[in-house]
C-alpha cells in the first residue's frame, strides 16, 4: 500500500464535503492553541482518501507540521510488540495460557498486595501465575508507577521503574517488578501497565536476539517503516516535532525540545511499551496490514486467524466491568480489550459511534488510531501534547469522520 496512492472521498464513499469538518476542526485546534499541530490521515478500501496537516511541529523554530513529521508515538507502540510476541506464538514457541515464569523463573512465586501503605504493606500468594495472555490483555496485575492512584505505584517509583527514562537494560527493569507485590489478583481486573514491557523482555528471551533487533527485522522493516524506530536516525533530526504539556495558565508548555531529545540517540532501554517514534505514513502501513488479516504488500506477519484473535475481546465483558470505567479521555462502558487492542463492543452502551469490532489504541501524547474491519478503513491521528487526557480528541475526531462515510 503506497499512502500516497490517494483517491477522491467518493471513490471509497465518503464525502468529500463531509470530511471538509475534519479540516475545520484541525484548523480549530490549533486557532483555540489547544495544540500546537496536528496530523489526520483517513484510509478506506486501501486507499488514503484525506491526509492534511496543520499547525506547527515546533513553535519555537516555526517548522510546521508536515507529512513526514516525525512523532513520539508511545503507547500506538504496544501493538507493534503486541505482534512481535504473537509471531513467535505462531512459531510454537508458547501457548497463550503458559504461565511468563517458564521463560521469567523470577516471576514463579508472585505475591499480592491488600493493605498497608508502600513502606508497610500486606500480602498473599497469587492464586495462580501470570500468563501471556493476562500481559497482552492488561489483566496482569502489574501497573504504571506514573499512575499515582495505588500504593504499588509508588513502589514502581522508589524502584526507578521506568521504561521511558531507564539507562539499565529491559532484564534488569523486569527483574525489579517480579520482586514486588501485584494490584490485584492475575486476570482479575483490567489495570492498565507495564505489561507491554514485560512482553518486549520476553520477545528476547524466546526469540534469543534483542527485542529492539527483533521489532526491527522482523515487524519494522518487512513493512517498510523506514522512519519508525526507538530513536530518530541521523539526518531526519529537523523532523521530529517538539512536545508540548500545558502551564498553569492552560498555554502550551514546551516539555521536550526536538533538537535536544533524548529521542535522538539509541536508548539503553528500548521499551515495547511505549519507546517509538513514527510517521503517519509509516503507522499507515502497520493499520493496513492488520486491516489485511496480517499481510502487506506480499509480505505476511501474521495468518489471518491469528489476528482475528487479536482482534477479539478477551475479557468476560467490558473494560469498566473489569474495574475500569474510564482511562485518559475516553469511557470504557461497552469496549473490551484483546491481545494488545481496545476492541469496540457496543458502540450504544459506549455512547460513541463506532462499529462492534473496530479495535483501537492511543498514545500518551494524545496520538491514536482506529482500525474499522467492517468499513474497511483506518484512521490516525498525530500530534504532541500531554497528557492524553487534556481534551477529547479521540472522540470528536471519531464522530467527524464516520460521520463523513455516506454509502
Amino acid at each position: 500500500m503506497n499512502v500516497q496512492s490517494r483517491v477522491r472521498a467518493e471513490d471509497a464513499g465518503l464525502s468529500t464535503e463531509r470530511l471538509g469538518r475534519v479540516r475545520d476542526w484541525m484548523r480549530l485546534q490549533v486557532d483555540r492553541q489547544r495544540l500546537a499541530g496536528l496530523g489526520v490521515m483517513v484510509a478506506r478500501r486501501g486507499r488514503t482518501v484525506f491526509f492534511e496537516t496543520c499547525g506547527m511541529a515546533d513553535l519555537a523554530r516555526g517548522r510546521p507540521v508536515a507529512e513526514d513529521t516525525i512523532f513520539r508515538i508511545y503507547s500506538m507502540t504496544k501493538p507493534l510488540t503486541s505482534v512481535a510476541i504473537m509471531m513467535l506464538y505462531e512459531e510454537g514457541r508458547f501457548q497463550l495460557d503458559d504461565p511468563i515464569a517458564r521463560f521469567l523463573p523470577d516471576f514463579a512465586a508472585m505475591r499480592v498486595y491488600v493493605a498497608g501503605s508502600r513502606g508497610a504493606y500486606q500480602s498473599v500468594p497469587a492464586a495462580r501465575p501470570i500468563t501471556f495472555r493476562d500481559l497482552l490483555t492488561h489483566t496482569s496485575g502489574l501497573t504504571y508507577g506514573f499512575m499515582e492512584a495505588h500504593p504499588i505505584d509508588g513502589m514502581y517509583r522508589d524502584a526507578g521503574i521506568d521504561f521511558q527514562t531507564a539507562e539499565t537494560s529491559l532484564a534488569d527493569l523486569v527483574g525489579k517488578i517480579a520482586a514486588l507485590p501485584l494490584l490485584c489478583q492475575p486476570g482479575s481486573a483490567w489495570n492498565y501497565s507495564i505489561a507491554t514491557d514485560v512482553l518486549g523482555h520476553l520477545v528476547e528471551v524466546v526469540s534469543g536476539r534483542p527485542f529492539d533487533e527483533f521489532l526491527r527485522e522482523r515487524v519494522i522493516r518487512p513493512l517498510g517503516m523506514v522512519d519508525t524506530d526507538f530513536h530518530v536516525h541521523a539526518g531526519k533530526e529537523q523532523r521530529l516535532a517538539a512536545n508540548y504539556g500545558r502551564d498553569g495558565r492552560g498555554a502550551l508548555k514546551l516539555i521536550d525540545d526536538p533538537e535536544t531529545s533524548r529521542y535522538l540517540r539509541p536508548r539503553a532501554v528500548c521499551s515495547g511499551g511505549g519507546g517509538l517514534v513514527s510517521t503517519a505514513a509509516d503507522y499507515a502501513r502497520f493499520c493496513q496490514m492488520m486491516l489485511n488479516k496480517g499481510e502487506l504488500d506480499g509480505v505476511r506477519l501474521l495468518g489471518r486467524k491469528t489476528v482475528e484473535l487479536m482482534t477479539s475481546n478477551h475479557l468476560p465483558g467490558d473494560m469498566a466491568a473489569m474495574g475500569q470505567p474510564r482511562f485518559s479521555e475516553s469511557t470504557y462502558t461497552g469496549i473490551g480489550f484483546g491481545l494488545g487492542f481496545s476492541v469496540m463492543l457496543d458502540p450504544a452502551r459506549a455512547e460513541i459511534v463506532g462499529t462492534p469490532g473496530e479495535y483501537a489504541w492511543g498514545g500518551a501524547a494524545s496520538t491514536a488510531f482506529w482500525i474499522d474491519p467492517k468499513e474497511e478503513m483506518y484512521v490516525i491521528l498525530l500530534t504532541q501534547l500531554m497528557p492524553s487526557s487534556t481534551w477529547p480528541l479521540r472522540r470528536e475526531l471519531r464522530v467527524l469522520t464516520y460521520q463523513s462515510i455516506v454509502d
